[in-house]
């Protein structure tokens, strides 16, 4: 059975961060790297558990799908995902901490 899949607030402002950073240099590749996040979000509910466990987690639950160099974190719970985060693969995730005690 397939899962929704659903954005919470700060993923969405993640994504419409990440194009406007990159639509600074190429409207082309910024439509290109949202396009490939919102492919691979649309996708998660078939394998959801296909993404790897957030090492600086550790919850089977809490895990991540990598888009060029960013990650897509979510969180797989009993009706739905929930994307919790997209950022860029060397930020900390420590600067997102706070987003899963919403969520935890």
């Amino acid at each position: 059975m397939d899962l929704e899949v659903k954005w919470s607030p700060d993923a969405v402002e993640d994504l419409e961060s990440i194009a406007e950073y990159i639509a600074r240099d190429s409207e082309y590749y910024a439509s290109a790297v949202v396009t490939e996040i919102l492919e691979v979000s649309r996708n998660i509910c078939k394998l959801p558990f296909i993404g790897r466990v957030v090492p600086e987690i550790a919850n089977e639950q809490i895990r991540e799908r990598f888009i060029y160099s960013y990650r897509m974190i979510y969180q797989i719970e009993p009706t739905r995902i929930l994307i919790v985060a997209i950022i860029h693969g060397k930020r900390l995730l420590d600067s997102i901490s706070e987003r899963f005690e919403k969520i935890t």
